[in-house]
């Protein structure tokens, strides 16, 4: 038997059939291993006679929870390639995104939709299309295989020490990469079981905790931020034992406020879509002082170049094992990465050529700044333009810059926030930062 993500998820129903693979926060509704494979084979059992999804693209626009993972399990166990889609998104721009994304079916509100037909993927091991925005905004389809998900997951449970007898709190997008590597693959490949929070509310979630247990919580700085400043009971949270922070930059003054609050430290987590997981902060230290994202993971290999560029090697990466972000970085002291900045983000303004990123880091300098987004002004191609959090007024801001660097590398246009606008995926949301800019300038 080929080692799949189907097949390793029915090794461990036959191994332990009653064991707890998803709880549902709201309602409290468990289901053993044996209740959610056989929600996956009355799904297959309802998909039209004479259609076939072996090797073709299905997309997959559904909330979290045990209904999502059903579906999930019965394309993959169909042989089909899953394409999880955001089910907030609406309709028609779901519609788009999937035939941009080459989909054949397409299942959302309980119905399997033809969409187009393109001829059956080649690759018999494909299983899975994450798409993501790169540098574009313009949707991008990786094709991944299972043996570089099952790899990814790997890393992951390794790397961060979780084991089959975890709980992991689920309230990021299960279809997402973070999402994916943290909580989806981890329950197919070893079991680990879910709890789907009812709410991502800071006492909604500290409800769940109380309750349930959980034992490890992947989240992002945004939702960590929120239970922080939230008057919650610490004695609350005391069972999770792994607290995981990825998707965006975690900030010393998150991690010290969280620590201070609950008395545990938050790890910072760093991959991509195209990769999975890269770097992991194993003590919390480096997080804690922000001093870097943490050391390689297990069966990470990082390769560096001179001007900052890095490829990353290991089994879950994308297409032929080895990928560079584009991110710049460095290694420190402790073998621990450190981020130095985006490359290719360039403009030309005036007859210069400016580094985005070097602005970022000049404003990010700036004592009270947390974020910042600079780009080219979205209605003025001869203007820069930057978003930044922070606890800093615009004003003080602009003195601090015109102290520290030339007056044409200041954008013309600052708008200061308490935080970065953000997608579902935590990442900073570019069209709302234009809208944000556009507006402020009338």
């Amino acid at each position: 038997m080929s080692e799949t993500l189907a097949n390793l998820w029915r090794q461990n129903v036959l191994q332990a059939p009653n064991a707890t693979a998803v709880i549902e926060g709201e309602g409290g509704r468990m289901w053993s291993r044996a209740s959610l494979q056989a929600a996956a084979e009355r799904w297959r059992g309802a998909v039209p006679a004479g259609v076939s999804l072996a090797r073709r693209r299905v997309a997959l626009a559904e909330p979290n929870g045990p209904g999502w993972l059903a579906v999930f399990i019965g394309l993959l166990q169909a042989g089909a390639i899953v394409v999880p889609l955001d089910p907030a998104e609406p309709a028609e721009a779901r519609a788009a995104t999937a035939l941009a994304a080459g989909v054949d079916w397409i299942w959302e509100g309980g119905r399997l939709l033809s969409l187009a037909t393109h001829p059956p993927a080649r690759g018999i091991d494909f299983c899975l299309v994450k798409l993501t925005s790169g540098s574009t905004g313009t949707p991008r389809a990786l094709v991944f295989t299972h043996a570089q998900m099952i790899a990814d997951g790997r890393q992951v449970c390794a790397s961060m020490g979780i084991q089959p007898n975890d709980l992991n709190l689920g309230i990021l997008p299960f279809g997402h990469s973070y999402g994916l590597g943290n909580l989806i693959v981890p329950l197919l490949v070893q079991g680990t079981p879910i709890i789907t929070a009812a709410s991502p509310l800071p006492n909604a979630l500290a409800a769940d905790c109380a309750r349930w247990k959980p034992t490890v919580f992947p989240a992002v700085p945004m939702l960590l931020r929120a239970l922080a400043q939230a008057d919650v009971d610490p004695a609350a949270l005391a069972s999770l034992r792994l607290v995981i922070s990825a998707g965006a930059p975690l900030t010393p003054e998150i991690a010290t406020a969280f620590t201070k609050h609950f008395g545990q430290r938050i790890h910072s987590f760093y991959g991509s879509s195209e990769t999975g997981g890269i770097c992991f902060d194993r003590t919390g230290e480096a997080t804690l002082t922000g001093r870097s994202v943490g050391t390689p993971m297990e069966g990470v290999r990082l390769n560096f170049r001179s001007n900052g560029r890095f490829l990353v090697e290991s089994a879950a990466v994308l297409g032929a094992g080895h990928h560079s972000p584009p991110d710049r970085a460095q290694l420190n002291e402790f073998g621990e990465l450190v981020l130095l900045g985006r490359t290719g983000r360039t403009a030309k303004i005036g007859g210069r050529r400016i580094d985005l990123g070097e602005i970022e880091s000049l404003i990010r300098a700036t004592p009270g700044v947390r974020e910042v987004y600079a780009m080219i002004h979205p209605t003025r191609p001869d203007a820069l333009a930057a978003v930044v959090a922070g606890d800093i007024a615009t004003a003080p801001l602009r003195q601090s810059l015109r102290a520290r660097t030339a007056l044409w590398k200041i954008p013309e246009r600052l708008v200061v926030l308490p935080e970065l606008p953000r997608n579902s995926r935590g990442k900073v949301d570019r069209r709302q930062i234009e809208k944000l800019v556009t507006e402020t300038s009338a």
